[in-house]
């Protein structure tokens, strides 16, 4: 099974169509939301390993599951001494807000903590997502349900990326900040082809 990037599961759940053509068509454009972003998760990899009120923190760390055939790099890993070990706790940083009804933030710390049990031999309990916007830690539980949703994300990116298809376009409420929108079109979830074309000839005229 060839490996995909940790990424790909919040895409994934974010929007399968924008995982497809980010992954399968290679396809990206920048936005200022995208942008910030970058900026951001430069500044949390932009500062060497330390040791800071008897936690050591340890940025850029490289992670992988052959298990489920994921690899990526963790923005921050917390090693708290717990019981003689170092028993990680990772942080995900993210520019805006929590998203309302979507879980795909989650799903992305979720698939770095089964990165780290598999790497160290542990079991982790609970990581946090960093806001931007807010300034704040999210704390995440690491549930059985989001354990089986975040190891479902991963089997559909295999699958998603083995069939080489990108599903059709769909309006949804976050199409309007995707940075990809230009590209995706999902306004045609709602034409008929017929439709799309006359419209595109009107606008020609």
């Amino acid at each position: 099974m060839e490996s995909v990037t940790l990424s790909a599961l919040e895409h994934y759940a974010y929007c399968p169509r924008q995982c497809a053509l980010i992954f399968l068509e290679q396809v990206w454009q920048e936005n200022g939301h995208t942008m910030e972003g970058r900026i951001m998760h430069e500044s949390a990899h932009d500062s060497s390993s330390r040791l800071r009120d008897g936690v050591k923190i340890v940025t850029d760390l490289e992670l992988n599951s052959e298990r489920l055939g994921l690899h990526g790099r963790a923005d921050v890993v917390e090693f708290q001494r717990q019981g003689g070990i170092w028993r990680p706790y990772p942080v995900e940083y993210k520019k805006g807000r929590p998203k309302q009804g979507c879980d795909a933030d989650k799903v992305q710390l979720c698939g770095q903590a089964l990165c780290l049990e598999e790497m160290l031999n542990v079991s982790l309990t609970e990581g946090a997502l960093f806001y931007g916007q807010t300034r704040r830690r999210l704390t995440v539980k690491f549930t059985e349900a989001l354990r089986c949703r975040t190891e479902e994300v991963a089997r559909a990116v295999h699958e998603l990326l083995e069939q080489g298809r990108t599903p059709p376009p769909e309006q949804k409420n976050g199409c309007g900040a995707c940075s990809l929108k230009e590209l995706c079109l999902p306004e045609l979830a709602s034409l008929r082809a017929a439709d799309y074309v006359q419209q595109l000839c009107g606008e020609n005229e």
